[in-house]
């Protein structure tokens, strides 16, 4: 840490910045085929949302921004700039796709190639650019929790441009797309249940779907069908994992919460979880249903309580029903792949999990890697989490051989299967890969699935869920691998020349008008700071409590990632408010670097406000 003043904190709010048009070679969605432009939208406050279908933190986003988008439909337009990470999503399909399974219900700009997003020079997925009416940029902000921050501006912006007459009221240029009747609509996950049908996680439509053992008459439906959390009602439910008493837990991803129904008897009941996104600070182990959870997005019984792949906080978390409590059993919420002691190894968005003996398999989304938990050993009753394929967040691919050099690209299901093997749902790959442990082999079982989310052993046969062809697949279990041509990807995004020697690291936040940094409880910041390779840092790594750093750059290192964690918790500034409103605000940046004698020696972040 220096000493230097953290002037970073109150940047000028109202900088003129005039915002760039938008451009996107996948044209518009939402909006009845009509191109939109932001000199067309003068009048309105615009918010930009860019964002990426892969990423949860960017799904999170969509749910904050829902109830500001209802409120000031009149005055504010959002636009959601799809700008893609992986490959599968830069495809005009999975992105119209995507815009139906998470209900966006505003435009969106497909932007594959990124240009929008080099001309708002934005690092992150989410980031969020509010436009004033006159087409201004007044505000900038990375990461979640920043909805009451902008609730506030808005209000200020309405205010304002009223006054001067700017202010340009109506409705929106969101059209709503033809609805298309299926039986599912973006199934999650499924489960053979002891009666020998299947119970579906039917995600998009907010129930669960009993089917046949044909795997498509329909049974009966569970839930409402309308977003919610009652008793009849579920949102966006992904996981489902077969208890011993017969009953199933459900992952109930945006209630963040687990739900358990009683097949026999249909009711539905919640056993963990608030309602509320866990966030940091928050405690981490408890009475289930008192300790907030984050996205949890599947669940598996394994050595005796059920595991949660927390996919919101990239951790696995445990319920135990017999206390009735749960608590964090791997991860340290910092997004990446690092092997070791479970409280130590870090994940990324863990989509899947499998039990099989004394392994418990995780399909690693963000990491395009398969994982596993086994106990460590030694008489102790502690845990270890270990990779079998995947390097980190930015190799991915289709590549089949030694596990060593294998690659997937953003797989979401992962299945035991009888021989000691896995089947991997390879979702981005629209295929079903196998990891052979004893082999170490990675082959292709099937291809030609469109995005598989999850597999279900019946007899002889594996049934897969096609997400996105709104059905299940059956399958009979290849004796001999498909061929496929290798590829291999790496992240795509431009890399920021920065100088040798010292680097001034500077995450610009600005608490939200009407609000200040919470330092009741002690320092109200957090940055964390590492690198791949671990070489390009000799100094400045490691967490500390200042928005700011001076870092020191290897000279033997000419390239890598500097990654880089920042919350910020501000808090109502009223002290006759003896229980002020406050929030957190956070966000995770991998930033590709390259070191040349010309680059920049300062890296600003914005985590919110304005860089000054």
């Amino acid at each position: 840490m220096n000493d230097a003043a953290p002037a970073h904190t109150t940047a000028p709010r109202r900088a003129r910045l005039r915002a760039p048009e938008l451009v996107g070679k996948g044209g518009w969605l939402n909006t009845g085929g009509k191109d939109l432009t932001l000199a067309a939208l003068r009048g309105r406050i615009v918010i930009l949302d860019f964002w990426t279908f892969c990423c949860i933190n960017c799904l999170h986003v969509l749910d904050e921004l829902r109830e500001l988008e209802e409120k000031h439909r009149d005055t504010v337009v959002i636009i959601g700039v799809h700008s893609p990470k992986f490959v599968h999503e830069a495809e005009h399909a999975a992105v119209v796709d995507a815009v139906e399974r998470y209900e966006v219900h505003h435009p969106v700009l497909d932007d594959p190639e990124l240009a929008t997003w080099k001309q708002y020079a934005v690092r992150a997925w989410p980031t969020l650019v509010v436009i004033d009416p006159e087409g201004y940029i007044v505000a900038q902000h990375a990461g979640e929790g920043h909805a009451h921050a902008i609730a506030r501006l808005v209000d200020e912006l309405e205010a304002e441009h009223e006054a001067k007459g700017t202010l340009r009221r109506g409705d929106g240029p969101y059209v709503a797309p033809e609805p298309v009747a299926t039986d599912l609509r973006f199934p999650g996950k499924a489960l053979l249940l002891p009666s020998g049908n299947l119970l579906v996680s039917d995600s998009t439509r907010h129930q669960l779907v009993e089917l046949g053992p044909d795997g498509e008459s329909v049974v009966r439906r569970i839930g409402s069908g309308e977003r919610g959390f009652g008793p009849d009602a579920f949102s966006e439910p992904q996981g489902l994992a077969l208890l011993p008493d017969g009953s199933v837990v459900v992952a109930d991803t945006v209630n963040h919460a687990l739900r358990r129904f009683d097949p026999a008897t249909g009711t539905v009941e919640t056993v963990a979880g608030t309602g509320r996104q866990w966030w940091q600070g928050s405690p981490t182990s408890g009475p289930a249903l008192e300790v907030d959870l984050s996205s949890p997005w599947d669940v598996a019984w394994w050595q005796g309580k059920v595991w949660i792949a927390m996919a919101g906080v990239h951790q696995l978390w445990t319920w135990d029903p017999e206390t009735g409590t749960v608590a964090v059993s791997a991860g340290t919420t910092s997004e990446g792949l690092h092997d070791g002691p479970a409280p130590e190894a870090w994940l990324a968005q863990p989509s899947g999990l499998a039990a099989a003996g004394d392994r418990l398999w995780i399909a690693d989304s963000e990491n395009s890697a398969l994982r596993y938990v086994e106990p460590e050993g030694g008489g102790g009753d502690g845990y270890a989490v270990r990779t079998a394929v995947g390097t980190g967040l930015f190799d991915f691919g289709h590549r089949d051989g030694d596990a060593a050099q294998a690659l997937l690209q953003h797989p979401l299901g992962v299945t035991a299967l009888p021989d000691g093997s896995v089947a991997v749902c390879d979702t981005y790959n629209h295929a079903l890969r196998r990891f052979d442990p004893a082999t170490g082999q990675v082959s292709t079982l099937a291809t030609d699935l469109r995005e598989p989310s999850d597999a279900v052993l019946v007899g002889e046969d594996i049934v897969v869920v096609e997400s996105a062809r709104h059905r299940l697949t059956r399958l009979r279990l290849p004796e001999e691998a498909v061929r496929v041509d290798a590829v291999a990807h790496r992240t795509q995004r431009a890399a920021t020349e920065v100088a040798p020697g010292t680097l001034r690291l500077d995450v610009v936040f600005q608490a939200p008008t009407g609000q200040k940094l919470d330092t009741r409880y002690g320092p109200s910041t957090r940055l964390l700071v590492s690198s791949t390779p671990p070489e390009l840092l000799v100094g400045g790594e490691g967490t500390g409590t200042d928005l700011f750093r001076e870092l020191a750059l290897n000279p033997e290192v000419t390239e890598g990632v500097l990654h880089v964690s920042a919350m910020a918790a501000s808090c109502d500034d009223d002290p006759a408010n003896e229980y002020p409103a406050c929030h957190v605000h956070q966000q995770d940046w991998g930033v590709p670097v390259t070191v040349t004698a010309d680059g920049a020696t300062r890296l600003p972040l914005v985590l919110a406000g304005m860089d000054a």
